[in-house]
C-alpha cells in the first residue's frame, strides 16, 4: 500500500465517525426525477444524451487519495470490455471528449457531492472522498449491469446525461452481520461488502461472538478459536430443534478470521467507504467464549458448558461472572486486542439478554453486589459494563451497546441500538444524552420473513417486507427535538440463525437492504415507492449479474380469508407491488396473463381452490399461490364465545402451514380458554375437531386438555367426551399438525363449545426448559353427521 494511500484510510475512519455525529439536513427543494439509482438522489436533472466510455476515458484526479478511487473504479471495466480507463494526476484528459474529472469543493459538506454528466465530460465535485466515491457509484448503477458479471460483454459503455446534487440523511447508515450463528468465509463477506458500498452503506457492524462462535484470532487467548469457533453439527435440523453436545462427539462446524484475515476485510471495506464496527458481546451470549475458557464463569454453573448449536438447551442463562475479578482482567486483554486491530471508533460490547440466573446464586456476584453497594443483579450489570466501558474509552474507543443498557445505569458517552419492539427504549438513553441508532427488530430485523410466509424458508417471528422497510420513519411526533438530534441513524440486523451457508444470508438481505439504504439516504418526506421499485428492478438485475442470490418475495401474493355472513367467505389477495396486477383462477387451472384480473375482494360459498399469481404483461412474476378452501359445518360462521383478536381465521375452511406465523394460525395464552361457534341451524353433529400445530423447538404444543361439549341453546351443554393426553404425547419433538377431536355420533344441536387447557410448563430436558408452552389453533371442525 502506498504511504498515502494509507493515511487516508486512517482519516477515513476519523471522518466516517465525525458524519456519524451528525444529521445532514435537506438542502434540496426540487423533488427528484427518477434516476435508476439508490439511494434516490435529493436532485436529479435529466440532460440530453450519453457519456460513452471507451478506449479513451481518462479519469483526471488531484492526488493520489482521489486516483485510488478512481483506480478501483476502472478495474471494473477489466475483464467485461475491450478496455480500462486510464487515470491520471492533472490534465485535460486523453485524445477525444472522454473526460471523469474529480474536483474538491471543500463548500460541500462531507458525504455530500455534485455531478453533472455531459456528453463529453463527467465532473464530480465533492469534500471529501466519501463523497467522490458516492458520485462514483452513481456512475456504476447506471452503466450496464453486465459491467458486475466478470465476463466479456459487448455492451454500450453509457451513462446518460444529468445534472446530480446529494447529501445523506444520516451519517451512519448501517447493516449488521452475525458471523456467528453462520460464519462467513472471507470471499463471501468481500462479496457482501461491495453489495452494500454500491448502495451507500457505510457501516458494517460484524456481531463476532456468540452462544454459537467466536469468529476471531485473539493471540493472547488461543482457546477462543481452537474451542470456541467449533460446534457439533446437527445437519439440517432448524436452529431451534438442535440438541447441545453430548458427552464424546466431536465440534467439526465453523470458522474464524484470522488478524491477518481481518485486517484484509477492514482495508477492502475502507477502500469502499465502509466503517467496521467490531461487537464482541458480554455479558450474556458467551457460550462459545466460555466453552474455552470455563474459569470465567460462575462457580455455581454446575452443567458442561459447550459451543451450542442452536438456542442451547437453557445453556443461554450461563453467562460472565461479574464477581470475578479475573474475568475482568481477561476482557481487558480481548478489548486491547480488538480495539488495535479494527480503525473503527467504536467497539460494541452488547449488553442484551442477559440472565441474571447464575448471578442471582453465586456467591462471587453477591459479594460484588454487597462490596459496590448495588441494589440489585440488573445493577451489577451497569457495573460490569461500565467497568468495560472504562477499558474501551482507554483504547480510544467509543462503547456501543444494545438497549438493554438502559434497565441499568448506563456506560459514559456510550452509543446505544434500539432494537427492542420498534426500539424505543433507545430515547430512555437519549434522555441522558446519549446518541442512539434505531435498529427496531419490528421492522430491520432481517431474520423476520420478507414476504407471505407460505413460500419462504424457515424464519422467526411474523413479517418485516421490503414495504415494512420501506415505510419506515425513525422520527415520530412524540418524539423530543434533542431526541432527533442524538439520532445517528439507521441499522438493518442480519441475525443468521436460520442461515445455513452465504446463499442464505443474502437471500434475506436483499433486496430489503436497499430500502434501508433508501430510508437512510433520502431526505425525510422524499421517499417514493413506485419510482423505488423502479430503481430497484435496475438494482437486481445487478445483483443476478454478480450472481447475487436475492428474494423475488416482492412478487408473492398474501391471502386473507374471513367469515363475510351471510355463509360466505370474503377472499382478498394483495401484493406489495403497485405496479404489477394479480390474476387468478377458482376452476383448479393455473393462473395465465388471460386469467380473470384481481380488481377487489370476492366471495365464496363452498369448497374451492383459488390459484393467483403476480404479472407484469404476459410474464409471470412471482410464485403461484394455491389456496385450497375446504368447507365443514363451522366454516363461515360466528364464534359466539372467545372470539376477537382475529380468531375468525379459526372458521375460514383455510388450514394453516408448519409455521405458526403464517397468519392461519391463532394463538393463545397459557391457561384456559373457551371457544363456542355458533352453526345457526340445528343439525346432527358428527366430528368435533380442532386443528392444532407442535413446534417443539417453540415450545408450542398441543393442549394438556380438550373438552368438547354441545347445545341447542347455548345454554345447557351436553359433553361430546374429553381428550386428555400425557407429557410424552404433548411434548413430543418435531414440527407437525394435527386434528384433536370427537364424534358426537348424530346428535342433534346447534352450537359447539371447546375448553382446552394449555400443557403447562416444558420440562426439564426440552430446548426452553421451564418455559409456559403455548397452544396454535388454525380451525375449528364441525361435521355434519349423515343420517342413516
Amino acid at each position: 500500500m502506498k504511504k498515502g494511500r494509507g493515511n487516508a484510510l486512517k482519516a477515513l475512519f476519523v471522518g466516517i465517525a465525525a458524519a456519524f455525529s451528525v444529521a445532514v439536513p435537506g438542502a434540496f427543494a426540487q423533488s427528484p426525477a427518477p434516476a435508476g439509482i439508490i439511494p434516490t438522489p435529493a436532485f436529479v436533472e435529466k440532460g440530453n444524451g450519453w457519456f460513452v466510455f471507451d478506449e479513451n476515458t481518462v479519469f483526471t484526479v488531484e492526488n493520489d487519495e482521489q486516483r485510488a478511487l478512481a483506480e478501483n473504479f476502472a478495474t471494473l471495466f477489466s475483464g467485461v470490455a475491450d478496455f480500462v480507463p486510464k487515470v491520471q494526476i492533472g490534465g485535460n484528459g486523453g485524445r477525444g471528449n472522454g473526460v471523469v474529472a474529480l474536483k474538491t469543493d471543500a463548500s460541500l459538506p462531507d458525504e455530500a457531492y455534485e455531478q453533472t454528466i455531459a456528453p463529453g465530460k463527467i465532473v464530480i465535485r465533492a469534500s471529501s472522498l466519501r463523497g467522490f466515491f458516492y458520485g462514483l457509484q452513481n456512475l456504476r448503477q447506471l452503466l450496464p449491469p453486465a459491467l458486475e458479471s466478470g465476463e466479456r460483454s459487448r455492451e454500450l459503455w453509457r451513462v446518460p446525461a444529468a445534472t446530480i446534487k446529494d447529501r445523506p440523511r444520516f451519517g451512519y447508515r448501517g447493516y449488521m452481520l452475525d458471523v456467528s450463528r453462520c460464519f462467513m468465509p472471507k470471499k463471501d463477506l468481500l462479496r457482501l461488502i461491495d453489495c452494500l458500498a454500491l448502495l451507500k452503506i457505510n457501516v458494517l457492524h460484524l456481531h463476532l461472538t456468540d452462544d454459537n462462535g467466536w469468529r476471531l484470532e485473539i493471540k493472547k487467548y488461543p482457546r477462543l478459536t481452537d474451542v470456541g469457533a467449533w460446534r457439533v453439527s446437527r445437519g439440517d435440523a432448524v436452529f431451534y430443534d438442535r440438541r447441545n453436545q453430548l458427552p464424546g462427539e466431536t465440534a467439526t462446524e465453523g470458522g474464524f478470521y484470522t488478524q491477518e484475515e481481518m485486517k484484509e476485510i477492514i482495508r477492502f471495506a475502507a477502500e469502499r467507504m465502509i466503517e467496521i464496527i467490531p461487537e464482541i458481546d458480554v455479558p450474556a451470549h458467551s457460550n462459545a467464549v466460555l466453552a474455552a475458557y470455563p474459569e470465567f464463569a460462575c462457580p455455581t454453573v454446575r452443567k458442561e458448558i459447550t459451543v451450542v448449536p442452536g438456542m442451547g438447551d437453557g445453556n443461554s442463562d450461563i453467562i460472565f461472572c461479574a464477581g470475578n475479578e479475573k474475568t475482568y482482567d481477561f476482557l481487558k486483554d480481548v478489548i486491547a486486542e480488538v480495539a488495535a486491530l479494527f480503525p473503527s471508533s467504536y467497539l460494541n460490547l452488547g449488553g442484551d439478554e442477559a440472565r441474571k440466573t447464575y448471578w442471582k446464586t453465586c456467591p462471587l456476584c453477591q459479594d460484588r453486589i454487597k462490596k459496590e453497594k448495588l441494589k440489585n443483579a440488573e445493577a451489577l450489570q451497569g457495573y460490569f459494563m461500565g467497568r468495560l466501558n472504562a477499558y474501551v474509552r482507554a483504547a480510544g474507543k467509543t462503547m456501543m451497546g444494545w438497549d438493554e443498557l438502559t434497565n441499568s445505569r448506563l456506560p459514559e458517552d456510550s452509543v446505544i441500538l434500539g432494537w427492542q419492539g420498534y426500539g424505543n427504549a433507545a430515547l430512555k438513553a437519549a434522555a441522558q444524552g446519549h446518541r442512539f441508532v434505531m435498529t427496531p427488530a419490528r421492522i430491520m430485523y432481517l431474520t423476520r420473513y420478507q414476504g407471505p410466509q407460505w413460500f419462504e424458508p424457515r424464519a422467526y417471528f411474523g413479517n418485516n417486507t421490503l414495504k415494512d422497510v420501506f415505510d419506515y420513519e425513525p422520527v415520530q411526533r412524540n418524539w423530543k427535538p434533542e431526541a432527533e438530534s442524538l439520532l445517528l441513524g439507521l441499522q438493518t440486523c442480519m441475525w443468521t440463525e436460520f442461515c445455513r451457508k452465504p446463499e442464505d444470508v443474502f437471500y434475506l438481505s436483499f433486496p430489503r437492504t436497499a430500502a434501508l439504504a433508501e430510508i437512510a439516504w433520502a431526505e425525510k418526506g422524499k421517499k417514493n415507492w413506485r419510482s423505488f421499485l423502479g430503481s430497484l428492478d435496475r438494482f437486481n438485475l445487478r445483483l443476478e449479474a454478480k450472481g447475487i442470490e436475492y428474494a423475488r418475495s416482492m412478487f408473492n401474493i398474501q391471502h386473507k380469508v374471513v367469515p363475510a355472513g351471510e355463509g360466505k367467505l370474503r377472499v382478498e389477495l394483495s401484493c406489495i407491488r403497485p405496479d404489477t396486477e394479480i390474476r387468478f383462477t377458482t376452476d383448479n387451472t393455473p393462473p395465465s396473463p388471460a386469467s380473470p384480473l384481481y380488481r377487489e375482494p370476492f366471495f365464496a360459498d363452498g369448497n374451492v381452490v383459488v390459484q393467483a399469481a403476480v404479472f407484469s404483461g404476459k410474464e409471470q412474476k412471482g410464485a403461484t399461490l394455491v389456496l385450497p378452501i375446504r368447507w365443514n359445518a363451522a366454516t363461515a360462521k360466528k364464534l359466539v364465545r372467545g372470539g376477537g383478536n382475529g380468531r375468525e381465521i379459526l372458521l375460514n375452511g383455510v388450514r394453516g402451514s408448519l409455521k405458526q406465523t403464517d397468519f392461519e394460525w391463532a394463538g393463545f395464552e397459557p391457561g384456559t380458554f373457551t371457544l363456542t361457534v355458533d352453526l345457526q341451524r340445528k343439525m346432527p353433529v358428527g366430528l368435533c375437531a380442532l386443528g392444532c400445530i407442535t413446534n417443539y423447538g417453540m415450545g408450542i404444543h398441543k393442549p394438556r386438555s380438550v373438552l368438547i361439549e354441545i347445545s341447542s341453546d347455548n345454554k345447557k351443554f351436553v359433553p361430546v367426551g374429553k381428550l386428555e393426553f400425557k407429557d410424552a404425547e404433548i411434548f413430543k419433538e418435531g414440527n407437525y399438525t394435527e386434528d384433536l377431536g370427537l364424534n358426537a355420533r348424530g346428535v342433534p344441536a346447534r352450537y359447539v363449545r371447546f375448553t382446552v387447557r394449555s400443557p403447562g410448563v416444558n420440562p426439564e430436558n426440552h430446548t426452553k426448559p421451564g418455559q409456559e408452552s403455548r397452544v396454535y389453533l388454525d380451525e375449528i371442525i364441525v361435521e355434519e353427521a349423515v343420517r342413516k
